[in-house]
């Protein structure tokens, strides 16, 4: 038997039903501030990710899925939404629209790592991308958007974490204090954090290895480093959440674990995930259109791990999504089942979620089936019934039976019953 490879996984009914609601309520939200989906290909140049998301990330130095093509071409799944969407923003010259460009995009990505909970080898991921303007009110707007759509799905025990980390002109300082700060205490971390401490260190602040997580916490804070306008940009982004009524709390050794991300960087995490509880994360990158060969632009924005979404709406309390049938069409016969279908044709194109089985059944087996299925109703179709032209119409959930002719089904099922 063939199986799907590890770290891979097939999306089922009935939770392809909550998947296909979550995406649902994330295009209605998306199109309430104006974004526009954008849909770039599964796999990019190599170099696309090495220059955008950074060589010394876990992401390009250990995760990607890479392979090279019969051109001799470096291919690579793309890891993460971002860097794409600049690229088709560079090459199709997007910039020459005079407003602000709102996009996001759906869909699956790819990274070598552990499975865990909430993150496959292949996962999936809500992202938004705000092209054209620093101004701190489209970070405000974006986490405004964020919260409605998560209160949409009734998802409402989580955390919005905030940090400023910088540009570059405030950042050299902070990073040269920072490696001071490592050498002192390079005894005490991992071999990846030594190995960043040189190369870049402000990875080692996004470490998750318990042992370094002591050591992190004593680390200089970036927010002493900041510039008159990177404070000034973030005191002024607080303000807007603040108007908004919008909780946060400010972090200030938060960082993202890719390094087109500058001033502004953000997460939203939820206990309901366990250790691994990071729902949202995103920030300000205004300098990666620069680095993969475009105008300067700048850019905020976000990526969700739709499988942790998945995870809060199917636990308790959280809503379910409902795919049974309004109506189960029982036929008696060959007759009554070629009525049936005709009959399933007309209900079908009056938007009710009709369910025709094609095997015979008798009564009783057809009943077993549409509670099995949770049928709201139940029309019993046989040759009486095609004789007279009424048929018996089954309230499934109290057995509460009435006779009414063809043209009455549909009125009846959008009405309450007399009890």
């Amino acid at each position: 038997m063939i199986k799907a490879i590890k770290g891979t996984r097939d999306i089922l009914p009935p939770e392809s039903a909550v998947w296909s609601q979550v995406e649902r309520a994330a295009r209605e939200v998306l199109h309430l501030y104006g974004f526009s989906e954008i849909r770039t290909p599964i796999f990019e140049s190599t170099e696309l990710f090495a220059r955008g998301v950074g060589e010394d990330t876990d992401i390009v130095s250990k995760e990607m899925y890479t392979f090279g093509d019969r051109d001799s071409r470096s291919l690579t799944l793309r890891p993460e939404g971002t860097a794409p969407v600049v690229r088709a923003f560079i090459e199709h010259q997007l910039h020459r629209n005079s407003q602000i460009l709102k996009l996001y995009y759906m869909g699956p990505m790819f990274r070598r790592e552990r499975p865990q909970r909430g993150r496959s080898r292949q996962f999936h991921q809500l992202g938004v991308e705000v092209l054209g303007s620093d101004h701190p009110a489209i970070e405000a707007e974006v986490i405004e958007l964020l919260q409605l759509f998560l209160s949409r799905l009734e998802i409402r025990e989580t955390e919005l974490l905030v940090n400023s980390i910088g540009c570059n002109c405030c950042r050299p300082q902070f990073l040269k204090e920072l490696q001071t700060e490592l050498a002192m205490k390079k005894a005490q971390l991992c071999q990846d954090c030594n190995r960043r401490s040189e190369t870049n260190p402000l990875r080692v602040l996004d470490c998750k290895v318990d042992s370094c997580q002591s050591v992190i916490e004593s680390l200089p804070s970036i927010l002493e480093f900041l510039d008159e306008a990177c404070r000034q940009h973030f005191d002024q982004f607080l303000s807007y959440l603040q108007s908004r009524d919008i909780d946060f709390r400010v972090v200030p050794r938060l960082v993202r674990g890719l390094d087109y991300y500058m001033r502004t960087t953000f997460e939203i995490v939820s206990p309901g995930l366990g250790a691994q509880n990071t729902l949202v994360g995103g920030g300000r990158y205004d300098g990666l259109a620069e680095i993969l060969g475009g105008d300067a632009t700048k850019g905020f924005g976000f990526a969700l791990g739709l499988e942790r979404i998945i995870l809060l709406c199917r636990q308790d309390g959280h809503p379910s999504v409902s795919i049974s049938p309004q109506l189960f069409l029982a036929p008696l016969g060959e007759r009554a089942f070629n009525k049936a279908t005709l009959m399933a044709r007309e209900f079908r194109h009056q938007e009710v979620y009709c369910f025709l089985d094609f095997i015979p059944r008798t009564l009783k087996s057809a009943m077993r089936l549409a509670n099995k299925l949770a049928a709201e109703y139940l029309l019993i179709i046989g040759d009486d019934e095609l004789r007279s032209g009424k048929y018996p119409l089954k309230r499934m959930r109290d057995g509460a039976q009435i006779v009414v002719i063809e043209a009455e089904v549909l009125s009846r099922l959008r009405s309450v019953w007399e009890d």
